[in-house]
């Protein structure tokens, strides 16, 4: 029999058997982990540190991403959002962090805008959590369909080898993404529930061991890997605070401020969880703490991941303790360099096959959102139209924008911040300014923007 209190828990409060916690969160790692140490290395690399520097910096990042994702997933008082997000290291950071690591300080000139953007986003919390009125259902299907489309690629360039590789594109590498991508579909349609929630973990499983033999591993750097590292602050020097830095990662920091909201967003439809301005104020509360102990603790800034809220929406497992398990699981990786050398040999088609699922899902639940928006007789559908058009330009032509200042490069080579920008600017001049004589009344938009229903209004007239 179900006690009262059982009945009455939700399903992102829910603590799921030890078992299926070290599982569950152990496929959340495997999602995120190529991501999160991608930013370190490219910055590293960029930069030309030391092999020794750029393992320090991916065991730093580690184990921040696991602290980050715990605060975000538990909550402590008015920090984190209490729902099953994963945090990492963003790549809207990247070129910026790029040209200071290279042009403007170095390191410490990085660290120290880090601290101050991480600030400003605790900050500037309160004002973004009143602005969650300007995301109806209209405008966030359009951003989770643009965070879906948006990853596609990264699961495309995984399954074909990984940027860099010298032999990207092989077939080899597909038919392997292949393997794991129906590995993947057969576990989710014929094995049982449990199993069949953990089907990306035992595609990757699978998938890696038939990459072994097949020499698509490199155990090498297990060997070299230390058994524990332990990250100190300030390893790289104390902070500098050099202008033209700290205003190119505020700038950062409204970007990541707008992708983290769509995140939260998409989390709370596939969980059944509203998310309001002060739960939306106190996530991005812990997206600025978190950038704040990455920028003393020698990492970078930190986001909400958008390939966790796919596995969210495809495996339907709403614990916000099992992302929280993820987080604990990234700590150690962190302190146990070893353990992370392990993970990291996973072969990147093993990654994109299990991606290309994952981000699927993404996309698919915002077309579910949009799914509830009503497209007749307003605007609605030129809205979405557009939003996904000017998300999509960076992901088609990357280069697009190379001609323009580095602040607006900042803002629009991200699809997901330009789409955002986009829907919410549309979606206000379309349905909430005053309607054009022979249109429909605004407040009918509006509504239909909404997602509400837009029949005649109690007491007129239906003809």
């Amino acid at each position: 029999m179900v006690s009262p209190m059982a009945s009455t828990t939700h399903p992102v409060d829910e603590v799921p058997p030890l078992r299926q916690l070290a599982a569950f969160g152990l496929q959340h790692v495997l999602a995120m982990y190529a991501g999160a140490v991608a930013v370190p290395l490219i910055v590293g690399g960029a930069m030309r540190l030391p092999p020794e520097d750029l393992a320090y910096l991916i065991t730093a990042d580690l184990l921040i991403c696991g602290i980050a994702t715990l605060i975000q997933c538990v909550g402590v008082w008015r920090f984190g959002v209490r729902l099953p997000i994963m945090q990492g290291c963003t790549f809207a950071a990247v070129s910026p962090m790029v040209l200071i690591g290279t042009e403007g300080g170095g390191l410490p000139a990085i660290y120290g805008s880090v601290i101050v953007a991480g600030l400003a986003i605790m900050l500037l919390a309160p004002v973004f959590g009143r602005l969650l009125r300007f995301f109806p259902p209209l405008v966030t299907g359009t951003v989770i369909l643009i965070i879906g489309l948006s990853l596609l690629p990264v699961a495309g360039n995984w399954a074909a080898g990984g940027v860099g590789a010298k032999d990207f594109g092989a077939p080899k590498n597909l038919a392997l993404a292949a393997f794991v991508l129906l590995v993947v579909l057969g576990v989710q349609r014929f094995a049982p529930v449990f199993l069949s929630r953990v089907a990306v973990l035992i595609g990757i499983v699978v998938g890696l061991a038939v990459a072994v033999p097949f020499g698509f591993t490199d155990f090498g750097g297990v060997k070299e890997a230390d058994w524990l590292g332990i990250s100190t602050p300030f390893h790289f020097g104390a902070p500098t605070f050099e202008v033209s830095a700290i205003v190119s990662m505020l700038v950062v920091a409204l970007v990541t401020m707008t992708e983290t909201t769509g995140d939260l967003i998409a989390v709370g439809e596939m969980t059944d969880r509203e998310v309001k301005p002060r739960s939306l104020a106190d996530g991005l509360r812990a997206d600025g703490f978190s950038t704040v102990l990455g920028g003393v603790f020698n990492t970078f800034p930190y986001t909400a991941y958008a390939q966790n809220v796919g596995l969210v929406g495809m495996t339907r497992v709403r614990s916000r303790w099992v992302v929280a398990a993820a987080g604990g699981i990234l700590v150690l990786l962190g302190l146990l360099p070893k353990l992370g050398a392990v993970v990291a040999a996973i072969p990147a088609p093993v990654l994109g096959g299990a991606g290309l699922v994952m981000f699927g899902t993404v996309a698919a639940s915002g077309l579910r959102t949009l799914a509830r928006v009503d497209f007749q007789g307003n605007g609605n559908l030129t809205i979405v139209a557009v939003s996904v058009a000017v998300g999509m330009l960076p992901v088609g032509v990357p280069t697009a924008y190379e001609k323009f200042p580095d602040w607006f490069q900042t803002v629009m080579n991200s699809g997901i911040s330009a789409g955002c920008l986009t829907a919410i600017v549309l979606n206000l001049l379309f349905n909430h300014l005053p309607a054009k004589a022979g249109s429909l009344p605004s407040l009918t938009s509006a509504r239909a923007g909404a997602g509400e229903p837009t029949g005649p209004a109690p007491g007129s007239p239906r003809g």
